[in-house]
């Protein structure tokens, strides 16, 4: 399953990029979240990352690299605000694989700063990444802790769902993204894609039953 921390990754650091930092108009997040869904779903039926030449190799050499969480991650928040030592620090342990490490401090800055959102979805992708993509019940209250604090964020939910995803729950990953889109206003922008997703997922599992 390392190759969908990978893949999801970087699909989802490319809609956060073109959706928050780049302002992708509204009008075109169908598109762009369709090519993304297409290249996911394609991975999902018929990648091979482990086979030989295969052309999917590249993106997955190194699956439990944190790079690309962190900055999935932080492409989801003002690049202009400073971080909290504590979240510099533990991104940095992140980088390296030590999620272990990451997930300590991330502990402990939480303790004096328990509303930070940002610190609660990287606690929850430090232990996700550290289980080696198993959705823990220490990440679930992670991201239960972020969405309290900001329920109209649609952060957790969405991470949430791409950890479900990476870890193979598909229907769980689904549920999640459901339940996110049932709560998200008509106007939100991420609704069109978050519909797309859904309708793909479900699309994966009415033709691989055997999905979780």
């Amino acid at each position: 399953m390392g190759g969908w921390l990978a893949v999801a990754a970087l699909a989802l650091a490319s809609f956060a990029l073109a959706a928050f930092m780049l302002r992708l108009p509204k009008e075109g997040y169908a598109l762009f979240g369709s090519v993304l869904l297409f290249g996911l779903a394609g991975y999902a039926w018929q990648g091979s990352p482990a086979q030989s030449g295969s052309p999917k190799a590249a993106m997955v050499q190194e699956p439990r690299s944190g790079e690309d969480m962190v900055q999935a991650r932080s492409a989801l928040f003002d690049a202009t605000q400073p971080k909290p030592n504590y979240l510099v620090t533990s991104d940095a342990f992140a980088r390296r694989g030590q999620f272990d490490d990451a997930a300590g401090l991330l502990r402990k800055g939480l303790t004096d700063n328990p509303e930070h959102i940002e610190g609660w979805l990287a606690l929850a992708m430090s232990l996700t990444a550290h289980a080696d993509g198993f959705v823990t019940p220490a990440a679930v209250h992670a991201y239960d802790r972020a969405r309290s604090i900001d329920p109209t964020n649609p952060a957790a939910d969405f991470f949430l769902g791409f950890s479900f995803l990476q870890s193979g729950e598909v229907r769980q990953a689904r549920n999640i993204w459901a339940s996110l889109l049932a709560r998200s206003p008509e106007d939100a922008p991420w609704r069109e894609d978050l519909e797309a997703r859904v309708t793909q997922l479900d699309d994966m599992i009415a033709n691989a039953p055997m999905l979780q």
